[in-house]
């Protein structure tokens, strides 16, 4: 009788135990779909061409964010390659939209604020004037009058920036993943739902590489006319038969 009861407790163990493992599998089972589940990721994924796209390569299979099956040079071949590449784009990504933002605004503020130059590649030589260069034309907020001083400044901030990047961890901050940190530097908690992340990576992504585009046009027409972005546009929307890409064409030589 003892004998039996054992048994049955036994097995009764088993069975609990056997349904927690379940129940522990299906939850990871579904938070792994929540992110499959986006129109963006999957083999169903939009294509680069659409349906003229043709057969996507076998090792582009729609997990990462931005992967429109595009790979003809098989640069993503190899996994490790694939993902230092993707570090960099996602990276150069973020650094290229703040640089667009940041040749736009003193533009934009010209006429509300003292600004000396507010063409974003003639602002930096205001160091080397004789007042220095002020944030906004106020003093009280920047005033830069080194360059070396900067270039000391950004050496070591970057340095410490990536190397805490790299080992995922910073004083007081252990356990982030180097790419997505997530955690403090996720004060607004946007990537606490994990379908919203999903599809907040996209967008960083794709608004990343169009403002990679954009920095390479206001490099060309930096070096073409010799003025900002803004200034180009207008003209630009004020005689669009004269002041067009093409019209510019012969005009390669810097301003």
């Amino acid at each position: 009788m003892s004998a039996s009861l054992m048994k049955m407790q036994k097995s009764g163990i088993i069975a609990k135990t056997s349904r927690k493992s379940v129940v522990v599998e299906a939850r990871r089972t579904v938070a792994k779909k929540t992110t499959s589940d986006s129109l963006w990721y999957g083999p169903d994924r939009p294509q680069y061409l659409g349906p003229f796209s043709g057969d996507t390569p076998s090792y582009l299979t729609g997990e990462f964010p931005g992967d429109y099956g595009w790979d003809t040079a098989g640069f993503s071949a190899d996994p490790e390659t694939f993902s230092r590449y993707r570090t960099t784009e996602v990276i150069h990504a973020r650094w290229a939209m703040l640089g667009a933002l940041g040749c736009l605004v003193p533009e934009l503020l010209k006429d509300a604020f003292p600004i000396a130059e507010p063409v974003w590649f003639k602002a930096g030589s205001q160091i080397f004037a004789e007042g220095g260069l002020d944030y906004l034309g106020n003093e009280s907020l920047i005033h830069a009058q080194s360059i070396l001083a900067i270039l000391a400044f950004q050496v070591v901030v970057m340095s410490q920036a990536e190397s805490f990047r790299n080992a995922g961890e910073a004083p007081g901050v252990e356990g982030l993943d180097s790419l997505y940190p997530g955690g403090p530097f996720d004060p607004l908690s946007l990537a606490d739902d994990p379908e919203t992340f999903a599809e907040l990576k996209i967008k960083e992504i794709k608004n990343g590489r169009l403002a990679m585009f954009s920095m390479f046009g206001f490099y060309v027409q930096a070096i073409v006319t010799g003025k900002g972005p803004l200034e180009n546009l207008s003209e630009h929307l004020a005689d669009p038969g004269v002041n067009n890409a093409f019209a510019s064409a012969t005009k390669f030589t810097p301003q």
